[in-house]
């Protein structure tokens, strides 16, 4: 790819490899700020929170810079000690998707530099990017400030358009495009998965050796078992229902139609199933979702199901766990995940997870040990996984609980830490820093001699 730059293989802190001081992070398209499950809020928002807290609780600023969707977003918000969130205005407030996006990302550049500009040069340490659109502004701000570009794309369009949803529009070329220039630009490429550094590898000709695999977490604290009938009566079902839970953004993608015709199936082959069965349907919709947003809905009464179907508006954290107790199965059907947080999260309350075999999802959820992998979308296959799991709820329960303790955002930041320090030690080794390139032309000014 050109572009790419040979640095050393290494992932790991050495004796000599400095830690960051300030991070800045990028996330142009979706605020930290934001609820996840609804609008383009998900999974990357909650990786964006978890981590800059926990940097910060390792004496590293973040400041995460994101566009402004309101005229009503003070221009700076502290998130926690040590994470400020700056709103950047770039385009109108409302109103623009994320297709229209790259357009304003000359805007939210200009205001990224103009922000460091206000600091003495080597103001912040690393620059990590969230998603495409981010990367390319973290590419432009990479070589003005001489800092690295540590990159997470959480989603790549190559594999999405390789998996699509009826009734998905694939990723635009352009999209694509940008996504090469930004694997063949960054110092370091965190995959969530072995799967996702492979793909990177393959179809986007990523330097194997500046690509690592750093799994996303789970809050252990917030996300831990408790009690199951509190839980049921906090989110207003029987002590004797069978509840079935999807979580998520609704959209083709994450495939909720999917657990809704394979509940159709259930009752369809145990009528007296009806009087206990509820599904819970716990989201808002998103992305192509909203060109339909009451198309789950109405499947639910062409399916003959409305009655045992809830939909839930978008949780927070604390009465999102209890959801994830309260529920017998939690399944996460998509048709393309990169790693699955919300199966992750169901675990760790004790709640084994019905999922498609699809991109992290395999690493997320161990296959007959913490809930059963789906091979395909065939609703009939998800109502045998599903009897499958409440028949074995209890071992699998357990195994739940126990593979989502080996996740954690701790092991995560120490990962990040760790390449943020490697990738600062090597650029730090081949490029001045800007501070000292400026004192060096002006000794050479000075003196009529050669820099040195």
């Amino acid at each position: 790819m050109p572009g790419r730059r040979p640095l050393r293989p290494t992932g790991q802190r050495t004796g000599r490899s400095p830690l960051p001081r300030r991070v800045a992070t990028l996330s142009v398209h979706t605020s930290p700020l934001d609820q996840p499950g609804a609008g383009d809020a998900g999974g990357l928002n909650v990786y964006v929170v978890e981590v800059s807290r926990r940097l910060a609780a390792r004496g590293i600023a973040v400041e995460v810079f994101t566009r402004a969707t309101s005229s009503d977003l003070p221009p700076v918000v502290e998130m926690v000690p040590g994470v400020t969130v700056r709103h950047v205005s770039a385009g109108p407030f409302e109103g623009l998707g994320k297709h229209d996006l790259p357009a304003q990302l000359c805007a939210f550049t200009a205001a990224v530099l103009r922000e460091e500009a206000r600091h003495e040069p080597g103001h912040y340490d690393v620059l990590h990017s969230h998603y495409w659109l981010s990367g390319q502004v973290g590419w432009l701000a990479r070589d003005r400030w001489g800092v690295p570009l540590v990159h997470s794309a959480h989603t790549l369009a190559k594999v999405k358009n390789a998996a699509l949803a009826d009734g998905d529009e694939p990723e635009p070329r352009a999209r694509v495009i940008g996504e090469e220039q930004v694997v063949a630009e960054a110092d370091r490429l965190i995959a969530n998965t072995a799967e996702e550094a492979r793909q990177l590898v393959r179809w986007y000709d990523a330097d194997p050796a500046r690509t690592l695999v750093v799994p996303p977490g789970v809050d252990l604290e917030r996300f831990a078992p408790g009690d199951r009938a509190a839980a049921r009566r906090a989110v207003g079902v029987a002590d004797d229902a069978l509840v079935l839970l999807f979580v998520g953004r609704i959209q083709p993608l994450k495939a909720p139609d999917v657990l809704l015709h394979a509940a159709a199936r259930l009752l369809a082959d145990e009528p007296g199933l009806r009087a206990r069965l509820q599904v819970l349907v716990v989201g808002a919709p998103s992305g192509s979702g909203l060109a339909e947003p009451r198309q789950l809905q109405e499947l639910a009464v062409s399916l003959g199901i409305a009655d045992v179907v809830r939909f839930v508006p978008p949780q927070a954290p604390a009465a999102l766990a209890e959801h994830y107790r309260a529920a017998d199965v939690a399944v996460v059907p998509s048709h393309n995940e990169s790693f699955g947080l919300v199966a992750l999260e169901a675990q760790a309350c004790g709640t084994p997870v019905v999922a498609a075999a699809v991109g992290g999802l395999p690493t997320a959820v161990d296959d007959g040990v913490s809930g059963v992998l789906v091979d395909g979308h065939d609703p009939a296959d998800y109502a045998a996984a599903i009897r499958k799991v409440v028949e074995q709820r209890d071992l699998l329960a357990a195994g739940a609980r126990r593979h989502a303790a080996r996740f954690s955002w701790d092991r995560t930041t120490e990962s990040l830490v760790d390449a943020y320090a490697a990738a600062i030690g090597e650029m730090r080794a081949v490029v001045r820093p800007p501070r000292e390139r400026v004192r060096a032309a002006v000794r050479a000014f000075s003196v009529g001699g050669p820099a040195r």
